[in-house]
């Protein structure tokens, strides 16, 4: 999820018309896109791999114990792998300062803040599967962390460096890119829904436990399908 320069906003610089500048312009961008979607397509896994592990685990978890602590391991990696390797920009991949991403870049301080997210999130459930975590409110920890990561969503920025001779290719791009994430959103809504209910007492408690982690992976197939 690289800083890919500009979707809510036109860059109005005329266009350069040296070859060689174009051509490490276009380098650049293809870069960026590269590496976005594989950010995307990298996150979609683990998720996919988290989910099933848990939907065996009921099955699997007498015999192997140990199965308890994938799952969060997933999300671990992802919140390691986001907080270190998003905007490349950024030290030590790049000249900027992390102080500088933070402050003047929002959408380097919003990876940074999903970041944050995921790796609490996986802090809570691995002392949960330790049991040294038994509290009632642990439980909604999973559900209010998917609200919050999905309502950032509808703020992220994302951004593409294309110029003002791009402007219909930019406008479709930035539609799409807003679609895409509209369905990462509007997922994790129902995935901390799902696991809402699943920490709720109910004759559908069984159900619902079944339910959020196969939302899980259509999030995670949705990720895996992103492209810029």
């Amino acid at each position: 999820m690289h800083d890919h320069s500009g979707h809510e906003g036109m860059n109005m610089a005329p266009e350069p018309t040296d070859p060689a500048v174009l051509a490490r312009l276009q380098a650049k961008h293809l870069a960026d896109k590269k590496e976005s979607e594989f950010n995307h397509h990298l996150a979609g896994a683990l998720v996919i791999l988290a989910a099933i592990f848990m939907l065996a685990e009921t099955s699997l978890r007498p015999r192997f114990t140990f199965l308890r602590y994938v799952w969060p391991l997933c999300f671990l990696g992802a919140g390691i792998f986001l907080l270190v390797f998003s905007d490349t920009e950024l030290w030590p991949w790049g000249p900027h300062s992390w102080w500088w991403g933070l402050t003047q870049n929002r959408e380097d301080l919003q990876h940074k803040t999903f970041a944050v997210l995921l790796l609490a999130l996986a802090y809570i459930e691995i002392q949960r599967a330790r049991g040294a975590l038994t509290a009632a409110w642990s439980g909604w920890v999973f559900p209010v962390l998917a609200f919050a990561g999905s309502g950032l969503l509808f703020f992220h920025e994302h951004h593409s460096g294309m110029n003002a001779s791009d402007h219909a290719a930019h406008m479709a791009l930035m539609a799409r890119i807003q679609s895409e994430h509209l369905n990462f959103s509007l997922s994790g809504f129902a995935i901390g829904l799902l696991k809402g209910f699943s920490e709720i007492r109910s004759r559908w408690q069984a159900l619902f436990a079944k339910l959020w982690p196969i939302a899980l992976i259509a999030l995670g197939v949705l990720l895996l399908l992103y492209v810029e």
